[in-house]
C-alpha cells in the first residue's frame, strides 16, 4: 500500500450549526498507488508521521477546502470569534474584523450557505439581520473565501481578507452601521418659507454649510446605513459609542470628510432634515437672484447696517459662494479703509489739498491712475470721488508697515478670522506688507483680499458708525457670540468719510449708478487688476440709510458700469 498522510484532528469544535451545502468531509476513492484517503481518528495507517513541512507543500484538496471553510464558517455563525479567527492565516486582524461585525456592523442572525470548492476558493451566501436601535434590515449577498496552508503547520486555513467579511470591503476598511453623512436641513428666509435652491440657486452652498453646522443642533439627523469605513473611523466610532462626524482633519477638505464617510453598503432609514430660520428676506433674495443672473460672473450681498443682518445673497455660478467665500481684490473699494486711515492719522482732510498726479512711485513700483489722468490742486474729496490712486501712494510713506492692517481690524472688523456668520466665510484679508505691497494694499492691490460681503460690512460700518458683524442665522439659534471690532473711528474722520462716499454717490464715480437714491447715501466703486485676465474685476460698494450692500462682477471692467447697477438695484428695493 502506497504512502498514506496523516489528517490532523479538528478538536474544541464541539457541535456546528448547520451549513446548508457546506461539505463537511470527502471520501476519496480509486487513489491508485501513492494515493491518500482520510482517517477518522487521524492515525496513519502504516505508523508515519507527515511533518509540517510535507503538509505545506501537498496541493490542497476540494475536501481540504470544505473542511476550512467549515470550521471557519461556523465558528463565525456561532458568534465564536476567537475560535474563527484562529480558522484564519491572520488571527488578529481576523479577530478585530469578526468583533466588529456584531459590535460596529451590528448584524445579528447570520446563518451561511457555503457552495462546492472550485480550485482553493469557495463560494457562500450571507443572509443576516442589521440592527440599529429600534430599526432593523435584512442583509443578504454572497462573499468568497479562499483556502491556504497555514505556515506555521501548514494545516488548512481561510486566507484571512477583510473581502471574506463583504465583498466591497477594502484591506483599510472596516463595516460600521450608524448615522452617515450630515444631517440634512430645511432653511427657511425670515418670513418662515422655505428656502430651496429651486427657488433661489444661490442657497444651494448655503445649505450644505447650513447642514454641516446645524443639522443635528436643528434635530436632523443623517441617513442611518451599514457603511465601509476607513479602520479608523470605525476605531474611533467603537470609542465614541456612535458615528463620528469626521475629526479635525476631515473638516479641512471635503475629500477627506467624503472618504471617512465611507461607502454605503446596506441603508436602514433615510435622513431627516432638521429647520433654521435665517435673515433673508425672499423679495430681495428673489431680486438678487435675477440681477446676478443677468450678469456673469457676478456676486452680491444686501446687510441691515444697523445689525448686521443678511437680507440677500446671490452669485451668477450657483455652485461658486464667491459671495461669502470670495477671496479677491477689492480695488478701489478699499480706500473707504484708506482713507479712514489717511483721516485719522491727519494725513489727508476732505477739503484740503490732496495732490493727484498722474504718476506716483514707492518702493520701486511706479503708480498711474486709470488712463493716466491727473487733477491739479485737487482736495482729497475730490481725490476720493474720482478714485485717484496716486492721492493715496503718495502716503505711503507717512505709514508704518501694519497701520492698514491694524485699521481693517480694530475698525472694520476685518481680517481676523473669527466672524461667526452661521456658514462658512471668508473675513478678509489685509495682510502686513512693506516697501511697494504696502502701497498697492492702499489702492485694493497687493496683498489685499475681500469679498462682497466683507465690503457690504465695509459700507455698513460706516452707515452705522460702527462695526456690526454681519450674520446669516440669527446668534439666538445657537447663543453664539458675534466678532465685535475693538474701536470705532473718531467722530470727525466718520463724518468725513460719510461726506466722501456720499459726494462719490452725487458726483464722483458712483453717481451714474446711484441717481435717484439720495440723499442718505454713499457709495465707492472699484476697478481690480487680475494677472491672466483681459479685463479687470469690476467692485462697487454704497449704502443708502440703514442698507449697505456689495457686489464684484468679475472680468467685467469698470465698477460703477458693471457691479453698481446691481447694488443700486437692491438698495433701491429697501424702500
Amino acid at each position: 500500500m502506497g504512502k498514506r498522510r496523516r489528517v490532523p484532528e479538528r478538536r474544541g469544535l464541539g457541535r456546528r450549526p448547520a451549513l446548508t451545502g457546506l461539505v463537511v468531509a470527502a471520501a476519496l476513492a480509486g487513489l491508485g498507488t501513492g494515493g491518500y484517503v482520510m482517517f477518522g481518528d487521524g492515525a496513519s495507517a502504516a505508523g508515519s508521521v507527515q511533518t509540517a513541512e510535507d503538509r505545506r507543500k501537498e496541493p490542497l484538496t476540494a475536501a481540504d477546502v470544505s473542511a476550512a471553510a467549515e470550521t471557519f464558517l461556523a465558528a463565525w455563525q456561532q458568534g465564536d470569534v476567537a475560535r474563527a479567527a484562529e480558522a484564519t492565516s491572520d488571527p488578529a486582524a481576523a479577530r478585530v474584523h469578526l468583533a466588529g461585525w456584531t459590535e460596529q456592523a451590528r448584524i445579528t442572525e447570520a446563518a451561511f450557505t457555503a457552495g462546492r470548492p472550485k480550485g482553493e476558493g469557495l463560494t457562500f451566501a450571507v443572509k443576516a439581520t442589521v440592527v440599529h436601535e429600534k430599526l432593523s434590515k435584512p442583509l443578504a449577498y454572497d462573499s468568497t473565501l479562499t483556502v491556504v496552508r497555514r505556515a506555521a503547520d501548514g494545516e488548512p486555513v481561510v486566507r484571512w481578507r477583510p473581502s471574506v467579511l463583504h465583498p466591497d470591503l477594502k484591506d483599510d476598511e472596516r463595516l460600521l452601521t450608524g448615522e452617515a453623512g450630515t444631517a440634512p436641513v430645511k432653511a427657511l428666509d425670515r418670513d418662515g418659507g422655505e428656502l430651496t435652491a429651486d427657488a433661489y440657486p444661490s442657497v444651494a452652498p448655503m445649505l450644505k454649510s447650513l447642514a454641516e453646522k446645524y443639522g443635528k443642533k436643528s434635530g436632523g439627523t443623517g441617513a442611518i446605513a451599514l457603511r465601509a469605513v476607513p479602520a479608523e473611523v470605525a476605531e474611533a466610532a467603537g470609542k465614541n459609542g456612535d458615528t463620528p462626524p469626521g475629526g479635525k482633519k476631515d473638516a479641512k477638505s471635503g475629500k477627506d470628510a467624503k472618504k471617512a464617510e465611507g461607502r454605503e453598503l446596506l441603508r436602514l432609514a433615510e435622513a431627516t432634515p432638521g429647520e433654521v430660520r435665517t435673515t433673508l428676506h425672499p423679495g430681495l433674495q428673489k431680486l438678487a437672484e435675477e440681477k446676478v443672473a443677468a450678469k456673469p460672473l457676478s456676486s452680491v450681498v444686501l446687510l441691515r447696517a444697523s445689525t448686521g443682518e443678511i437680507l440677500a445673497a446671490a452669485n451668477a455660478e450657483p455652485g461658486l459662494n464667491t459671495a461669502f467665500q470670495g477671496s479677491l481684490a477689492p480695488g478701489s473699494t478699499m480706500k473707504v479703509i484708506s482713507s479712514a486711515l489717511l483721516l485719522e492719522k491727519g494725513l489727508a482732510s476732505n477739503d484740503r489739498e490732496h495732490p493727484c498726479p498722474k504718476y506716483s512711485s514707492y518702493g520701486g513700483w511706479k503708480f498711474q491712475n486709470d488712463d493716466k489722468f491727473a487733477m491739479k490742486n485737487a482736495t482729497f474729496k475730490a481725490s476720493f470721488a474720482r478714485s485717484c490712486n496716486t492721492a493715496f501712494i503718495s502716503q505711503a510713506k507717512e505709514l508704518s508697515d501694519d497701520a492698514l492692517t491694524r485699521e481693517a481690524q480694530q475698525v472694520f472688523g476685518l481680517g481676523l478670522n473669527n466672524w461667526s456668520v452661521g456658514v462658512s466665510t471668508f473675513d478678509g484679508g489685509v495682510p502686513v506688507q512693506s516697501a511697494a505691497p504696502k502701497a498697492a494694499s492702499l489702492i485694493g492691490q497687493g496683498g489685499v483680499r475681500m469679498n462682497p460681503l466683507n465690503m457690504a460690512s465695509v459700507s455698513a460700518t460706516v452707515s452705522a458708525g460702527s462695526f456690526h458683524q454681519p450674520y446669516l442665522v440669527p446668534p439666538t439659534v445657537d447663543d453664539r457670540a458675534l466678532a465685535k471690532a475693538s474701536r470705532s473711528m473718531s467722530s470727525a474722520a466718520l463724518g468725513q468719510l460719510r461726506e466722501l462716499m456720499r459726494y462719490t454717490a452725487q458726483a464722483g464715480t458712483a453717481a451714474e449708478a446711484m441717481a435717484g437714491l439720495g440723499p442718505s447715501y454713499g457709495a465707492k466703486t472699484g476697478t481690480a487688476e487680475v494677472d491672466g485676465q483681459d479685463k479687470p474685476n469690476g467692485w462697487f460698494t454704497a449704502y443708502r440709510g440703514d442698507y449697505a450692500a456689495a457686489a464684484v462682477v468679475r472680468e467685467s471692467g469698470h465698477g460703477g458700469e458693471n457691479a453698481g447697477p446691481i447694488v443700486a438695484a437692491l438698495l433701491g428695493a429697501t424702500g
